[in-house]
């Protein structure tokens, strides 16, 4: 798997030199890589658009027809016309773009396996990502903190027959790969023959705001055998769709570039502009009852004004019951914000909140001395326990464990703000042993963020927007 993901990769240094970025040579595989593959197992194609007739043509007839082809098939209807998008040829060279063309027709694609070619395309989009500014970053949680968060959600399908599963900021796709991945390994790939294209066509949903993180999400997901329900558009914005799901996870975008403008919903009881407090209160609405989320939000979602507005009536509909303070670095390189994840059932009020802190005197995560492992959620996953509505058996770990339960009464002693700290942090008193500077940075910008984000508020407030 690793020579092709190296074979692929080694392919974007020379296009570089065309003005072609990690991005762009990463959907330009996803067409190219979707026709080949249609050819392979004989889906059919608009007249003229197949491999063959593709991969038979060379010079500026080569890349004339490249571009007709990508016309032609973005006017299709169905997961053929939502991959191809708003989809626009980037060579400028014809030579590279047969140097790609004869690349992947090397490979027999879908004789590689659904693994093996789906661990490629994710390796390039890990690739991509680790690019920080020039990669995919905004779009990429990483990959081992999503599979701790799916093992204690435990989506499985199988147990119900309506179950949906969502990410409505779905960026590439991974929680919604990952759920599927997790799936197949519980079951051994031995899913029942009556449940199988139920599964595949009608239980991953998601949404994306931007057109290229959504078409390789599609790709992403069709490469793991799904056909998935991606929309493009505005989560919070957009009005709500109707659609309810029993599964949500999700990383919302972090950050308040863009905002200031508060949404106009009838279903989100608190007026703010914080994305990722609107994201709360639309994963509130579109939440069957009984159903649970996982959410990873920044710091300044848990200590501003109005986060403790939106905690207050979320614990009132909800079970807010655990909240894993997340290391610090575990974005890097492909961003500095400091975060949590939140883990909520809806329908059943919240008597207590367990929180995990995996920050306090842990080594910052760096991208080559101290990468993001498995290992490191480990003890979580066990305090965490089985059942993954945070029902199980817990165990309070006093004032120097790492565990510890915190009663509705204490919280709203805090006015429902849930940034609950208890261990001393030795790493912040060792100038030998402090975070990177770049993580001192994050969280101090986390604490400027929600400065603004009561800034916009008042503001808003004094111009009779609210």
């Amino acid at each position: 798997m690793s020579d092709i993901v190296n074979k692929l990769w080694g392919m974007c240094h020379t296009l570089r030199h065309d003005g072609i970025d990690y991005g762009d040579y990463i959907e330009q595989l996803t067409y190219l890589l979707f026709i080949k593959m249609a050819d392979e197992k004989g889906i059919e194609l608009p007249e003229n658009c197949d491999w063959e007739t593709l991969k038979s043509k060379s010079g500026t007839e080569l890349t004339d027809h490249y571009l007709w082809v990508l016309q032609k098939l973005r006017d299709e209807k169905g997961l053929l016309g939502d991959i191809f998008a708003q989809s626009m040829p980037k060579f400028n060279n014809p030579v590279n773009l047969k140097k790609i063309i004869t690349m992947i027709d090397a490979e027999d694609w879908s004789s590689l396996g659904i693994d093996v070619k789906a661990q490629a395309f994710e390796g390039l989009l890990e690739k991509a990502a680790s690019e920080g500014k020039k990669g995919a970053g905004q779009y990429f949680t990483p990959r081992v903190l999503i599979q701790s968060i799916v093992r204690v959600m435990k989506p499985d399908p199988l147990v119900n027959k309506e179950m949906k599963i969502c990410d409505p900021a779905c960026g590439t796709g991974g929680f919604l790969v990952a759920a599927y991945e997790w799936l197949i390994e519980k079951t051994g790939g031995a899913i029942p023959v009556d449940e199988i294209k139920r599964i595949k066509e009608n239980t991953y949903y998601g949404q994306e705001l931007v057109a290229r993180p959504r078409r390789l999400a599609l790709m992403n997901l069709f490469l793991h055998g799904l056909k998935p329900t991606i929309y493009l558009g505005d989560t919070i914005y957009e009005p709500d769709r109707g659609e309810r799901y029993d599964i949500v996870l999700t990383n919302p975008p972090f950050g308040t570039k863009g905002a200031g403008q508060i949404p106009t919903r009838d279903d989100f009881t608190v007026a703010t502009s914080n994305k990722q407090l609107n994201f709360v209160q639309h994963i509130m609405t579109i939440l069957k009852k009984g159903g649970r989320a996982a959410i990873v939000l920044p710091d300044n979602c848990l200590f501003e004004d109005k986060a403790a507005e939106v905690f207050k009536i979320v614990m009132e509909d909800c079970n807010l019951h655990t909240i894993l303070r997340l290391p610090r670095g575990t974005f890097v390189p492909y961003a500095n914000a400091q975060a949590n994840v939140v883990f909520l059932q809806k329908g059943i009020p919240t008597e207590k909140v367990w929180i995990y802190d995996c920050r306090s005197n842990i080594p910052s995560i760096t991208k080559k001395d101290r990468p993001l492992t498995a290992e490191m959620f480990a003890d979580f996953e066990q305090c965490y326990g089985p059942d993954p509505n945070g029902n199980s058996p817990r165990i309070d770990q006093g004032p120097e464990g790492r565990f510890r339960a915190f009663t509705i009464d204490e919280i709203k002693e805090r006015g429902y703000k849930l940034d609950i700290k208890w261990l001393k942090d030795d790493t912040l008193d060792d100038p030998n042993d402090l975070p990177e500077p770049s993580d001192l940075i994050a969280e101090a910008v986390s604490e400027l963020e929600a400065v603004v984000d009561e800034l916009n508020e008042i503001n808003n407030l004094l111009e009779g927007e609210i």
